[in-house]
């Protein structure tokens, strides 16, 4: 992806229909609560790791495909007004769009933490997409190793860093 366009500010952003296509896909549907990858929490729908309530998921739980959409609309609502507080530099959509995801898998509290909005406040860029792949560990393990159980993790850090270093194209 090149871009052409010069970065806005975050607060008149919000996730394009490309990225929730693509966070989704990444999530996976399941309708009963699953352990994704040895060592991680329980999700459901799209990933989900929280009911409506705010409550853990628990295994056993269930979703309907509707629900987990709306489930997950709500949960990325949310993860936006955590980022337009946090983030304060200009961004390209593409850029927005892969810092909800990371949100969105990690928790706000955690990207905005992150030394990916460290590295975007500071006006960065190509600093932040690198630090991406550092995102690739799971309950202490290496996910870019073989036989970790948890390879998909690893992956789409590489490819969240590849996806923002081609965003840096003028």
């Amino acid at each position: 992806m090149i871009n052409k366009t010069p970065r806005i500010v975050v607060a008149a952003l919000s996730l394009s229909a490309a990225g929730f296509g693509a966070m989704v896909a990444h999530e996976s549907y399941t309708t009963t609560a699953v352990i994704p990858v040895p060592g991680d929490v329980p999700t459901v729908g799209f990933g989900s790791t929280k009911r409506d309530d705010g409550t853990p998921v628990r295994m056993g739980d269930t979703i309907t495909p509707p629900k987990a959409v709306q489930r997950s609309l709500a949960h990325i609502g949310r993860d936006e007004t955590r980022l337009k507080r946090c983030i304060t530099a200009p961004l390209h959509q593409a850029e927005y769009d892969l810092l909800v995801d990371h949100a969105y898998q990690y928790g706000a509290e955690a990207t905005c933490n992150s030394g990916i909005v460290r590295a975007v406040n500071a006006g960065q860029y190509a600093q932040a997409c690198d630090q991406y792949a550092r995102w690739r560990f799971v309950a202490g393990r290496d996910c870019a190793l073989p036989g970790s159980g948890c390879r998909g993790v690893a992956l789409r850090a590489h490819e969240r860093r590849t996806k923002c270093l081609e965003a840096q194209q003028p």
